[in-house]
């Protein structure tokens, strides 16, 4: 394509493209070749399609898009015309589906979506539960192009918030209207992208950045990830936007190392939108000139703070640093020159808002918490993957209605929100609302969109010492509060855990965990003893339970509990003297036991016994009155 000279040259491009890019009734398969789908064999199945089609003469094109969300069922793909949706696609699966789909236009039942082995089959996307009740605003291009072709991001109305900003909206217009529309900051703080964008503006000066955050450290997080990898275009777009606004020129894309697709995708389209004149000098003839580059990150967590981001950015250790200044100010942000940093999901925003109006984008979501949010749904829920719902939707609903409930249909016990620095929420809160005023009225927090599920079999304990052995690990260790305040946390738990833990240490730790929250320097170290206070809060029987019982009713905890065989259940396979290193387990004639003077509670015999006959008691009294 030849490169763009005016706003009409986009507009005309768009509309030629928008012709022939998706033509109507043609053959086509949308295939997610996001990073999950590719892990499950998404290259095999496209191969064979491409092969069964050549070999039947279907003239069929195959869309490789990104990231469409349901990733427990993955590969997904559409077939259109159609629209027949199939899951867990196999090389072998897809050369029926080409005979049925392509050649027949019927489906093929056995790809086709299910809740169950016994229910029936669901036919097109739209129709199937975890879709439903989403609304797509961040990811709302990622299942319909190809992430490495420009033509498609312009032919389903790409750049065209650029288009009109450019011909008939002044920067103030386009700072104004993110500013109504009042997009609060996705990357978990919830600050208005549009008093941010102010504030940097008002710091005057002829050198400013826009800086994207992509460095996406939370554990079970691929919220931003998805969006670089499958919509490239909607970034640079959104930065475009941002930079007319502030009039910035430079423009900067923080990403960690270990997102080699994103990385490449960003290049991609990075290089496409030099070569079509939307980046470099005098875009489409407006004046406005933006260049952006892409920064890799070494993977550090605290990297995800902003002023920790702009020391690596610079090559130096990525340490948070007092403020003011703050990024927005000259001195503070990236190399001194005011910076305006927003996360990848609140660039992606931009666009549409600009396209249709702030009023639009407050008629969805709630009063103080409009639009969309992302969420990367996981843990012990039947579908796992990516959703995209509006402000104000409950808990229980995410939950249920999309994630389709708990795994083998155990009773719910938790859903931690907001990554590592976020709270556990307890069953007594699932019609919470989600947004960011309701969630930390609970203890917990938005952050940039991990939601872990957990059932009943899960120790919050156990759970509470998981996230905060993470963030005492990624501590930059720059203060003191947050280097020795959760190592210290962090011992107490591996002693109540090990069965070793007094009620004093109960105390200790809220006392730890409240100074620790006032005091670390940066977001990290103040949202560490999220997990540790929110579920003494809603948990502590299960502490009080460790410490004073020495037991764990999930039977996570090693060290813990009293370990008998149930002969009623036990078949004598021996598997369990095999698995035991400190001969506890004894052999008699007709039966197996465990002598408790050797057992040291290592779990060895508990996971190779198939049976489940060996059993966990708090003491041998209550062991005795089960009759075991």
């Amino acid at each position: 394509m030849k490169r763009l000279e005016d706003i009409k040259g986009l507009e005309a491009l768009r509309k030629k493209l928008e012709k022939k890019t998706f033509t109507e009734g043609s053959k086509r398969v949308h295939a997610c070749c996001g990073t999950a789908c590719m892990a499950t064999g998404a290259k095999g199945a496209i191969e064979s399609i491409e092969r069964t089609a050549a070999e039947n003469k279907i003239d069929v094109e195959v869309v490789k898009t990104g990231c469409q969300g349901l990733c427990q069922k993955g590969p997904v793909m559409v077939f259109e015309p159609t629209g027949y949706f199939y899951q867990k696609v196999k090389p072998r699966d897809a050369e029926k589906m080409v005979e049925y789909s392509l050649k027949q236009d019927i489906p093929y039942r056995q790809s086709l979506y299910r809740k169950d082995y016994l229910s029936q089959p669901v036919e097109k996307m739209e129709d199937i539960p975890f879709y439903s009740k989403q609304v797509r605003i961040a990811l709302r291009n990622n299942g319909r192009i190809d992430p490495e072709n420009i033509s498609h991001y312009i032919a389903v109305g790409g750049y065209a918030a650029l288009e009109k900003a450019l011909g008939g909206m002044s920067p103030d217009n386009v700072l104004d209207e993110v500013d109504k529309a009042n997009l609060r900051g996705r990357g978990g703080a919830g600050f208005p992208a549009g008093r941010k964008w102010w504030h940097t503006l008002s710091s005057g000066g002829d050198v400013k950045f826009v800086i994207a955050n992509g460095d996406e450290g939370d554990p079970g997080a691929f919220m931003d990830r998805s969006i670089m990898e499958g919509d490239p275009h909607s970034l640079i777009e959104g930065m475009l936007l941002c930079a007319y606004a502030i009039r910035a020129r430079y423009g900067l894309i923080y990403v960690r190392h270990e997102y080699p697709l994103a990385v490449k995708n960003l290049g991609i389209a990075i290089s496409q939108a030099n070569e079509l004149g939307l980046l470099g000098d005098n875009i489409l003839g407006s004046g406005l000139s933006f260049t952006i580059d892409i920064r890799e990150g070494a993977g550090a967590f605290v990297c995800g703070e902003s002023t920790a981001l702009v020391a690596s950015m610079e090559g130096d250790r990525g340490f948070p640093r007092v403020r003011p200044p703050r990024l927005s100010e000259h001195g503070g942000g990236v190399w001194g020159y005011p910076s305006n940093l927003n996360n990848i999901e609140t660039f992606v925003c931009v666009p549409p808002i600009i396209e249709k109006g702030s009023d639009w984008f407050r008629s969805i979501g709630t009063e103080n918490s409009p639009g969309t949010k992302v969420f990367a749904l996981t843990g012990k829920v039947k579908n796992t993957g990516l959703v995209e719902v509006p402000m104000g939707i409950t808990l229980r609903e995410v939950i249920y209605d999309i994630g389709g409930g708990i795994l083998d249909d155990k009773a719910f016990k938790a859903v931690q929100t907001g990554g590592p620095s976020g709270g556990c929420i307890p069953k007594q809160h699932l019609d919470i609302k989600v947004d960011f005023d309701s969630l930390w009225s609970v203890g917990s927090m938005m952050g940039s969109g991990g939601m872990v599920v957990v059932d009943e079999d899960t120790c919050m304990v156990d759970m509470a010492k998981f996230f905060l052995a993470f963030t005492q690990s990624e501590s930059c260790g720059k203060c003191p509060p947050c280097r020795l305040g959760t190592h210290h946390m962090l011992q107490i738990l591996e002693r109540i855990t090990s069965g070793s833990g007094t009620m004093e240490d109960l105390d200790e730790l809220e006392r730890l965990g409240k100074l620790v929250e006032k005091t670390s320097l940066c977001g990290l170290g103040q949202g560490a003893p999220l997990p540790v206070l929110s579920t003494l809060k809603y948990f502590r029987q299960e502490y009080e339970e460790h410490v004073n019982d020495k037991y764990c009713s999930a039977g996570v905890c090693k060290g813990l509990g009293v370990y008998v065989v149930d002969h009623d259940q036990c078949i004598l396979c021996g598997l369990c003297v095999d698995a035991c290193a400190f001969d506890a387990v004894k052999e008699t004639r007709d039966s197996y036991f465990i002598d408790l003077d050797y057992c040291t509670r290592c779990k060895a015999c508990l996971g190779v016994c198939q049976p489940k006959a060996i059993k966990v008691f708090r003491n041998t009294k209550e062991a005795f009155e089960q009759k075991v």
